[in-house]
């Protein structure tokens, strides 16, 4: 099986568990140097990877591309999608269809045209098997950069938008290519039509299960089992999808979509602090396990093609070639797609050009490539004609684009001001301090109906008298934010201040053997959640 493992065959079970689990903790020191340096973690850790690799004593190894696909990219796809925010998805799908399926073919057929003209004996097909490859800009690299910079809301629909759906368009034009290499036989319309039927078979099925799951979830009551339950269906959604022929990425995609908005009706707020929490972790470990390896296999890769004398010969040149391209044509993309919509949008009015420009090279700078390229060039068939090229330049389109674009992305967004202000013609939002009044004015409503007895005596008075002060309190913040900032980030002090006497209290109970440990995580769980709310009032 391609990829297999090869330094690691001779490991046994439990010192490949060790090895995993040596790797998890260079991981929290690889974050946390990251952090100290302001680095993007991505970088951090594909670097870390390639200098664990470089170890004496440390097995050289590769991963098995199935195996990649199927335990990392479905949780990670789904929990993008989950967190989507709904309503800016659906306003800007044509832009996300038209990155993730029209500037995936586009860079697919330059890489093709270019490869041709480069490595002029390749096959036209497998020049297209590699485009395929090389063209999909990764989930997983996406997200971990967009939680370090900011950027105006279209911008972050846009992009991960599109990394949660260009893998599924990737993977189609890859699997026709490489059928077209070993056959000898392409057909277009059978392509566009087999990629039709696969993202409407995932839409459904995805939607399907969403459903069910919901109807499930609704039943059950026990926290342990609503979150086992919401782990085991980005891999039910993904390998569903592949089994009945349709796409598991879009499957999975659309799953944690509806998922994500219905989620609010589904869980408690116990179940939903405890989902994000486990999620959390979990997407940390495995976003963080998959730059690591990447970084230990694209030094396996390297190692495997040392010495052979054509490497600084031949394959420099096209090479360098395919990264230029790769990286030019989604500028190129970009400034064409952009510039109708303008062009379409102004009517006679002149364009603001400085906003254009800004969001063409952003754009244009955010295309990172990671597991998904990685896994599916590991998965070349052996015949493939110039397979040990293709995985060259895909290393090399790699490392340049997590490693060039991921750490200077912050870098050109502040060069062209794309992190001021919202972006043209975007929907305006309520702030925070007038959402948080109109809630706490219409639970003031819901309280005075409940204050009274059906005689007209008042029976929660001190409840009616809290949640009108906190009504009145709210909506002078929402319109006098900066003159009370100072008041309000005293009150919450101070209830910090009386949450931590309560904590050392409770603490002082339970080491003095004067209550049980059940009585003591029930009341610290409580004290929990008033320390998050206070903490949140000082954000």
């Amino acid at each position: 099986m391609p990829g297999n493992l090869t330094g690691m065959a001779r490991m046994s079970n439990v010192g490949r568990f060790e090895f995993i689990l040596l790797l998890i903790v260079l991981i929290v020191g690889l974050e946390l140097v990251a952090r100290k340096l302001r680095l993007p973690p991505a970088a951090a850790l594909v670097l870390g990877g390639i200098a664990i690799a470089l170890v004496p004593g440390v097995p050289v190894i590769g991963i098995d591309p199935d195996l990649v696909l199927i335990v990392f990219l479905p949780p990670l796809l789904l929990a993008g999608a989950y967190f989507s925010v709904w309503h800016a998805f659906r306003t800007h799908l044509l832009g996300i269809l038209q990155l993730a399926v029209g500037g995936v073919a586009f860079t697919t057929l330059a890489v093709a045209v270019a490869t041709r003209w480069l490595i002029p004996f390749m096959p036209w097909a497998a020049c297209v098997a590699l485009g395929a490859i090389v063209a999909p800009p990764d989930a997983v690299a996406a997200k971990a950069v967009l939680k370090h910079v900011p950027l105006p809301e279209r911008m972050t629909t846009l992009l991960e938008g599109e990394s949660l759906l260009d893998d599924a368009a990737s993977l189609v034009i890859y699997r026709f290519a490489t059928v077209a290499v070993m056959t000898g036989s392409f057909g277009a319309v059978h392509a566009t039509v087999t990629f039709f039927f696969l993202a409407l078979g995932g839409l459904v099925l995805g939607c399907a299960l969403a459903w069910v799951w919901i109807r499930l979830l609704a039943r059950v009551r026990d926290r342990i089992l609503s979150i086992t339950m919401t782990l085991l269906l980005p891999w039910v959604a993904y390998i569903g999808g592949e089994q009945v022929g349709a796409s598991g990425v879009i499957t999975t995609v659309v799953a944690g979509l509806v998922l994500g908005w219905r989620q609010h009706d589904v869980f408690s707020a116990d179940e939903r602090l405890r989902w994000a929490a486990v999620w959390e972790v979990l997407v940390f470990v495995l976003e963080s396990l998959v730059f690591v390896l990447i970084g230990i296999s694209l030094h396996a890769i390297v190692l495997r093609h040392m010495g052979t004398p054509w490497v600084a010969q031949d394959v420099f040149r096209p090479v360098a070639g395919i990264v230029a391209v790769v990286l030019v044509s989604r500028f190129v993309w970009m400034l064409m797609t952009e510039g109708i919509r303008v062009a379409f949008l102004s009517r006679g009015r002149r364009p603001g050009w400085r906003p254009f420009f800004s969001f063409v090279a952003i754009m244009g700078w955010c295309g990172m490539r990671g597991v998904v390229s990685l896994a599916i060039v590991l998965a070349l068939p052996a015949e493939m004609p110039n397979r040990d090229i293709m995985q060259i330049a895909t290393f090399v389109v790699i490392l340049v684009t997590v490693l060039g674009q991921g750490t200077t992305i912050g870098w050109v967004i502040r060069m062209t001001g794309g992190e001021r202000g919202p972006s043209r013609g975007q929907r305006h939002h309520l702030s925070v301090s007038q959402a948080r009044a109109l809630i706490a004015r219409s639970q003031e409503h819901a309280m005075r109906q409940l204050a009274f007895a059906p005689d007209g005596q008042i029976v929660h008075s001190r409840l009616l008298e809290q949640y009108a002060y906190r009504a009145e309190l709210a909506e002078r913040f929402s319109h006098e934010q900066q003159a009370l900032q100072g008041r309000k980030d005293a009150h919450y002090r101070a209830l910090l201040a009386t949450i931590d006497a309560g904590r050392a209290e409770l603490l002082r109970l339970h080491r003095s053997g004067e209550i049980h440990d059940a009585v003591l995580h029930q009341l610290e769980h409580e004290l929990d959640l008033q320390q998050m709310t206070a903490e949140g009032g000082l954000i």
